[in-house]
């Protein structure tokens, strides 16, 4: 017990770290999740915790009740009345955007050849991209969770960095698409109504908490997960198989909805620590000495996922233009699909766009939403 325990105290001391190096040096770019995945994985290397090789059953907790919890946590903050405020047409650009995604998955697979270059993984790995790039990192983890990609360190840790490869070009070319489109393409700019005094809190990591709100908090969490596993199973037996992170996405959406649950704090700061100590298991899990392995495998990953963000942003950009629309709403509404509520936020003030703080976290919102289950029907077609 003692040993799990201080196995525990080294991962929080990594997200302590990593936290500290955000906020502190040249490497805060690299954002905090991919800094606790890259820590763990050097202190998991150099043999200070175990590694795949021998994992701890603390890791399968983590993997097991953590992640699942800091997914449900996350989305009580969806709240979709407020979705009015976005407006109609980037909210409509979103969801082309969305679609695209699932078109850059099917597209892309085919032109590269990807279900033969990847293998058995590429059902699992067209699901995770096609939940990140509707919304964001809750879809991606939601389905990699559900299959045990997680558990295949290095793969999944690939895919991290092929995401994060992506997502940076994407957001460098969605800042200078409208400046350079603007000049041969004159659009007349659509100023968003919505409230942006908001725009702070939701993209703040940090909430004022107390025990009652985090007891509630944990109480309908726990309640949640021992119930969407109770239904999955049930519906399994009946011949129904439905994945219980999915019956827990939709419960806690359904929760989310709820006026008096939305006034409960905390959920955030929950689901944030939940979702660092899981990519902390899973830089452990990252055996540096089969690195070498994935040679040919990272390679494919690459091409096919810079694929469907290429299709993504031609079909997105391609309807955005032939319905005249505003080039920073397009490119917004594309970087909300690709990057989440994060990057669309950056976006919106590289590009001045006050007016589109809100809009770009809410149509991250929606994309938490909205993901999951487009990942879980991609895996499905595939499969």
């Amino acid at each position: 017990m003692q040993g799990q325990l201080v196995i525990l105290g080294v991962l929080f001391f990594n997200i302590v770290l990593c936290e500290w190096i955000v906020k502190h040096t040249v490497l805060k770019h690299l954002g905090t999740a991919t800094l606790v995945i890259i820590l763990t994985a050097i202190v998991a290397n150099l043999g200070l915790i175990p590694s795949s090789s021998d994992p701890p059953q603390l890791y399968d907790h983590i993997f097991s009740y953590i992640a699942p919890l800091a997914i449900f946590f996350l989305l009580l903050e969806c709240n979709f009345r407020a979705i009015k405020s976005v407006g109609l047409p980037i909210l409509l650009l979103f969801l082309t955007g969305s679609v695209a995604t699932v078109a850059g998955v099917v597209i892309g697979g085919i032109l590269t050849n990807s279900p033969e270059t990847i293998g058995s993984f590429f059902p699992q790995i067209a699901g995770m991209f096609t939940g990140t790039y509707t919304g964001g990192s809750i879809n991606f983890n939601a389905v990699a969770l559900e299959y045990d990609i997680n558990k295949e360190g290095n793969i999944y840790a690939g895919a991290v960095a092929i995401d994060n490869i992506w997502t940076a070009i994407w957001m460098v070319s969605t800042i200078v698409l409208p400046k350079f489109l603007s000049r041969f393409f004159k659009r007349k700019k659509t100023i968003s109504q919505g409230q942006n005094d908001e725009h702070q809190k939701a993209a703040d990591d940090s909430e004022t908490v107390n025990p009652s709100h985090l007891s509630i908090l944990i109480t309908l969490g726990v309640g949640t997960l021992l119930l969407s596993d109770y239904l999955s199973s049930v519906l399994k037996a009946s011949g129904v198989a439905v994945p219980s992170i999915l019956i827990l996405t939709t419960i806690s959406l359904g929760l989310a909805q709820v006026p008096q649950i939305r006034k409960i704090k905390g959920s955030r700061v929950l689901g944030i620590i939940g979702i660092y100590l899981f990519l902390a298991v899973i830089g452990a899990y990252c055996d540096f000495s089969t690195l070498p392995q994935m040679g040919a495998l990272a390679y494919h990953m690459l091409i096919f996922i810079g694929a469907i963000v290429m299709i993504h942003g031609v079909i997105t950009f391609g309807v955005g233009a032939f319905f005249k629309q505003d080039w920073d709403i397009i490119a917004i509404a594309s970087q909300a699909n690709i990057g989440g509520s994060g990057s669309a936020l950056a976006l919106a003030r590289s590009l001045n766009r006050e007016d589109l703080l809100l809009p770009a976290i809410l149509l991250g919102t929606v994309g938490n939403a909205l993901g999951t289950y487009l990942g879980f029907m991609v895996v499905g077609y595939y499969l």
